[in-house]
Parts: C-alpha cells; sequence; structure tokens
C-alpha cells in the first residue's frame, strides 16, 4: 500500500451533473483502489436520466476505496469513491464540497421514497416527476478469501490502518474485460461471459464483433461420437419443429435515457391533448436543390441532406407563424411566446431515443444550419450529447422516413408545442402540369399542444412548410 505522510482520506460525492437531476447510474470504473489520481482526472462514468457523463475527480491523491461497484444507481450527494489526499489539502475551486467520512457500506435495495421525502428528477416543463431510486441486482462477486477485509476508512484516520493479509487475487478481479456500456448490455442480453471473449479492438477492448464471434462459437456443433448402430426399429413420427429461441423471455432493465424518455412520453400524452394533421407532397425540386448545394463550395465539408431544407423550411414556417413556438404554463396560466427557436432533432442512438436541440437554429444561415446539423448528429452517436445540448428545446422534427416508414403521429417533447414528422421520400405516380408522372413525394405530419394551438394556425405552419418544399424558391421570397 502506498504511504502518504500527513494524508487525510476525502470522499467524493455524486454531484449533480445535470439540471434537476437526482440520480445517476455507475457505468464504468477507470480506476481501482491503490491508483494514483490527479486534479481533473476521470475516474468513472455515469448515465443520468439525459446522457452519459465523465466524471473527473478534483484533488491529486491514492484511491482507497470505490463504494459502489457498476451498475449501480446513485443519489446525488452519495459519497462514491475515498481518496487519500496529501497533508489534507482541500479540494480545488470550485470542486463538489467532500467531507472526511467514514466509506459507507454498500447499499442494499432501497425502498421507494414516500412522496414528499425528496427531490426527484425534472422532466423538462413538467416540473417533478415521482419516481423511486434503486440499485439494480447484479450477479454476485466471488466471497473473498478467510481473514481478508476491506480497510475501512475511519481507520485510516485513526491512524490504525492494517496490513492486508497476502491473499492471492482471483484472475477476474484483478482484470475486468474493456468494452462499452452497448457491447456490455449486448454480451448480457446474449448470455455472453466477456471474460471468455477474445478481444480484437484496439487496446484490447472487446467490439460487438468479438461478442457475436462469442455466440457462434458456443452454439457450434460438438464432434459426433460413433456409437453402437442402434437395432432396426419402427420409423418415428416427424419430431416437433425446435423454438428458434431457447431463452423464451429476455427482461431489459428500464434505466436511464430510456426511463426518462418514457415517463416524459407518457407525461406528454396525458398532459397535451394532441392533434395531427397530415400532407402529401411533392417535394422533387427540393431533391433537385439538396444534389445543386452539394456541389456548392459554401457547403464543401458540410452534410447536405433533404433534412437540412426540411429544417430550413419550418424556420421559414414559423417565422411566418410565431405564435407555433409556445409553451403552455399551466401554473400560470399563460401561453410563452418564444421570439427564438431551439430546434430539436430527435435522434436513435444505442442507449434509447434523445433529442438534442440546435441553440438559435432561427438565427443560422443554411451552411451554419447544415454544420450544426452535422455535429448534433455525430456526437449522438457517439453517445457524447450534454445534458445541456438537451434542455431548452421549443420545437421538435421527427426522421421517420429514414426507416422507410411514410408517416406517424409523433408525440410532443414535453415543454413543446410541436413537433414535425417527416416520411419516406420515395418516387410515386403524381399529377404534374396536367400530366401523371413519376415525382418524388413525401408525407409530412404535424403533432401540436391543441390548447395554444388551434386547427388554423397548425394548418398554416404545415401548409407553408409543404409549399416551401414543392418550391424552394419559396425559402428567398418568404425570408
Amino acid at each position: 500500500m502506498t504511504t502518504m505522510t500527513n494524508a487525510s482520506v476525502r470522499e467524493f460525492k455524486m454531484p449533480d451533473v445535470g439540471e434537476g437531476l437526482t440520480e445517476a447510474e455507475i457505468l464504468k470504473w477507470y480506476v481501482q483502489p491503490g491508483d494514483t489520481v490527479t486534479d481533473g482526472q476521470v475516474v468513472c462514468e455515469v448515465e443520468t436520466a439525459k446522457a452519459a457523463v465523465e466524471l473527473p475527480i478534483p484533488y491529486d491523491g491514492v484511491v482507497r476505496a470505490l463504494h459502489f461497484p457498476e451498475g449501480t444507481t446513485v443519489d446525488v450527494g452519495t459519497s462514491i469513491i475515498a481518496v487519500e489526499v496529501a497533508g489534507g489539502a482541500a479540494p480545488a475551486a470550485g470542486a463538489p464540497a467532500a467531507e472526511t467520512e467514514p466509506a459507507p457500506a454498500p447499499q442494499e435495495p432501497r425502498e421507494p421514497k414516500a412522496e414528499g421525502s425528496g427531490r426527484q428528477p425534472v422532466l423538462v416543463g413538467y416540473g417533478v416527476a415521482t419516481s423511486a431510486t434503486r440499485r439494480r441486482p447484479r450477479k454476485a462477486a466471488p466471497e473473498a478469501p478467510a481473514g481478508q477485509a476491506a480497510v475501512s476508512v475511519q481507520a485510516e484516520l485513526n491512524g490504525r490502518t492494517p496490513a492486508p493479509e497476502p491473499v492471492a487475487e482471483p484472475a477476474a478481479a484483478r482484470q475486468r474485460p474493456l468494452a462499452k456500456p452497448p457491447v456490455r448490455k449486448l454480451a448480457k442480453d446474449l448470455g455472453i461471459d466477456l471474460a471468455t471473449v477474445i478481444p480484437t479492438g484496439p487496446d484490447g477492448i472487446i467490439t460487438r464483433e468479438d461478442v457475436h464471434a462469442a455466440v457462434s462459437a458456443t452454439q457450434a456443433p460438438e464432434p459426433e461420437v460413433q456409437a453402437p448402430a442402434p437395432a432396426p426399429a419402427a420409423p418415428a413420427a416427424a419430431p416437433a419443429p425446435v423454438s428458434y429461441d431457447t431463452a423464451r423471455e429476455t427482461r431489459i432493465p428500464v434505466k436511464g435515457v430510456r426511463k426518462a424518455t418514457a415517463a416524459a412520453m407518457v407525461g406528454s400524452a396525458f398532459t397535451a391533448p394532441h392533434v395531427t394533421e397530415f400532407v402529401t407532397v411533392d417535394v422533387t425540386r427540393t431533391m433537385k436543390l439538396v444534389e445543386e448545394l452539394k456541389e456548392d463550395k459554401e457547403f464543401s465539408g458540410l452534410r447536405v441532406n433533404p433534412l437540412l431544407l426540411i429544417a430550413k423550411a419550418l424556420l421559414v414556417a414559423i417565422r411566418r407563424n410565431p405564435e407555433i413556438n409556445a409553451s403552455w404554463d399551466e401554473a400560470a396560466q399563460e401561453i410563452v411566446v418564444k421570439h427564438y427557436v431551439n430546434l430539436g432533432i430527435a435522434a436513435a442512438t444505442p442507449r434509447g431515443l434523445i433529442v438534442p436541440n440546435i441553440k438559435d437554429a432561427h438565427a443560422k444561415t443554411l451552411p451554419q444550419l447544415a454544420e450544426s446539423l452535422g455535429e448534433l448528429v455525430s456526437t449522438a452517436r457517439e453517445g457524447k450529447t450534454s445534458p445541456s445540448a438537451m434542455q431548452g428545446g421549443t420545437v421538435t422534427i421527427t426522421n421517420v422516413g429514414v426507416f422507410g416508414v411514410d408517416t406517424g403521429t409523433p408525440i410532443l417533447n414535453p415543454g413543446e408545442s410541436a413537433i414535425l414528422a417527416v416520411g419516406a421520400i420515395k418516387p410515386q405516380p403524381w399529377v404534374h402540369k396536367g400530366k401523371v408522372k413519376p415525382r418524388q413525394v413525401t408525407t409530412l405530419a404535424l403533432s401540436f399542444d391543441h390548447r395554444l394551438v388551434d386547427g388554423e394556425l397548425g394548418s398554416k405552419v404545415l401548409a407553408d412548410v409543404a409549399a416551401i418544399l414543392e418550391q424552394p424558391k419559396r425559402l428567398i421570397t418568404w425570408a
């Protein structure tokens, strides 16, 4: 054990990594007891109801204890790691307060909190949501050999740190397989022990392909063993069909982003009276403009696709009908019209559906909007979307067309009054200049909160978007 003179042990507590959040799940530890850490070093990754976030330690020292294993949901303000700090130096300025205190005992599953007993995660636009924090069940770890015990932080504070007995540590405890959270989830769903998987990724990281290869290996037929020929028997009846899946069910814990999304959608569906209108539109000219913009030097290095022009069309429609960009204040009984547009883009990620938004999208030029869309999509796919990027949205676009779907009835993002769904763009017979011709056609669906958006306003906005996509020159004439 590393010895530090005039040292004290500090407890680093789970910070509030997102506005209004009260809990987070520990996804991965990057350090172990005995490791040396420095101010600003990332020690773990946690998942909140909004995003995965890496937590830096706010001081230098040596890790003495990790109070919770990976997969545990921990309340904000609860100590998660003990660090021995030389000289008892105070935490860096601006760091979360960490008092010297005994290490907490491992938590048992917690009972749901009674109403009014504590603050719960806030869903944007709908106040405080009632939920209970809990620790997800985990597989039992191997028991420590007799005579081996964890060194308590209190004993270290009293200067009576006993030297642990030299006991051989299991290999699995010394080296935990390296894999990203989505890969760990895949392995768990398929019943694969990551310790048995051969990694092929950089730095020994296990990839999704490695997990699938392990599944194929476990399903490989065993060598046939020569057995005595059985005596002739009467023909048997045809065997019953074999189930394609020996595991009849798979249970997936509802947590993190998926849990927050489910609660938000239920709250939105049963709070805001939804109305959805549809329009089918010829977007052939828009598709031609997309191809022309790809060759324009102003868009060099930028991703240009139909979503870019659809987003711009919606922004123009909002400028012509600003009352659509609003929210309902239940407490004050007021309609709040926003004079800015934070444009949300629904994105399907391995962690679930998230809706990051482009701040002040109304003020961006078309190239700037293309750049912002590209950054938003790439960040979401990498799972690095920050909590702040998913707060403050005013109106949302969901592109169901990428899945080959013609249309749908989208549910409002909580706190917003409108959401536009874009269907698949594909060639269809269409009457154009008095003749039936193949044209590029799509269907748009606009859902809105009927408390503050009536049929006239909703229809005007949807008609404006359709008109712009049919004649994209209106992006200039209506600007």
